[in-house]
């Protein structure tokens, strides 16, 4: 079929309803890439497709497919052994979710009304949650910029000591400040270039020795640090190299559990996508009939 009779059809207005009903951004991808087919059989296919998804919403109402994103490029890079980042790891996760859900909705109820198989049947048994894999994913990784102490025994020891070590310097720092008060312009301690510094006066530069490591505009305000926490705050900046190659370690780790199922989750990505789109059409049916 040309473009001018699906244009006097106003088959694009049709498309732009189903990529509605879709979630997943490849569902809607696939929904628009929909081109009328001359098979019999495929048309066949796709009707019956189409007819047990329509069976499934009326039975068991709807299904969300929302949480699944393309990680194509993530598995490629698993596949040559590279580390993936704490936001691949939680569309990985995403993904495995709604494999579980969906999944779970297909499977039969045996007082419902729906077949014990059908043409969704296969593509339900096919998808693989991988729990292990997820659960370990959402264990390790809290949200998008923290992850868990729990995640190592390395990370949550050297936490432990980035803790200890902060009080050791605030401590320091109270006592300054608590002595010198009148030689300040504020009492507050301050970050200077990762570094903790107090706002002395520039008259009373001398009388608190320690590194300069910035003024105010006006230069009335020297931001120090003072020599008694100059040791406590190189340890702090080791202490965040080693929790920083601790948090590199659990991405690692969990990169190779994650490259070991690397098949399992292309093809779970390719069945819900598949899913996404014949429920759309379904939802499309139900809602305009």
């Amino acid at each position: 079929m040309n473009k001018k009779a699906l244009h006097t059809l106003e088959y694009d207005k049709i498309i732009d309803l189903l990529v509605q009903c879709a979630a997943s951004p490849m569902g809607k991808d696939r929904c628009r890439t929909l081109v009328p087919s001359t098979n019999i059989d495929e048309i066949k296919q796709n009707q019956k497709e189409t007819s047990d998804a329509l069976s499934y919403l009326l039975q068991k109402g709807s299904i969300s497919f929302s949480g699944i994103s393309d990680i194509t490029p993530s598995l490629m890079r698993l596949e040559v052994g590279a580390a993936l980042s704490i936001t691949e790891l939680l569309r990985i996760s995403s993904l495995l979710t709604v494999a579980l859900r969906v999944k779970a909705y297909g499977r039969k109820d045996s007082e419902g009304d729906l077949p014990s198989t059908d043409s969704l049947s296969s593509r339900f048994s096919y998808l693989e949650p991988l729990s292990n894999l997820n659960n370990e994913i959402k264990r390790c990784i809290i949200s998008e910029e923290e992850i868990s102490d729990d995640a190592s025994t390395g990370l949550r020891q050297v936490r432990r000591q980035i803790k200890i070590t902060n009080q050791k310097v605030h401590e320091q720092m109270n006592q300054i400040l608590n002595s010198s008060r009148s030689m300040l312009q504020d009492g507050l301690i301050t970050m200077r270039n990762g570094r903790y510094c107090l706002p002395v006066k520039a008259e009373y530069k001398s009388a608190i020795p320690g590194m300069v490591h910035d003024q105010s505009s006006t230069g009335s305000t020297l931001f120090i640090e003072p020599m008694s926490v100059v040791k406590l705050n190189n340890t702090l900046r080791e202490l965040a190299a080693e929790e920083q190659a601790e948090i590199e370690k659990v991405l690692a780790d969990l990169s190779n559990l994650a490259a070991e199922d690397v098949d399992t989750l292309k093809t779970n990505l390719s069945i819900l996508v598949e899913l996404d789109f014949i429920f759309a059409k379904a939802a499309l049916s139900k809602k305009l009939h």
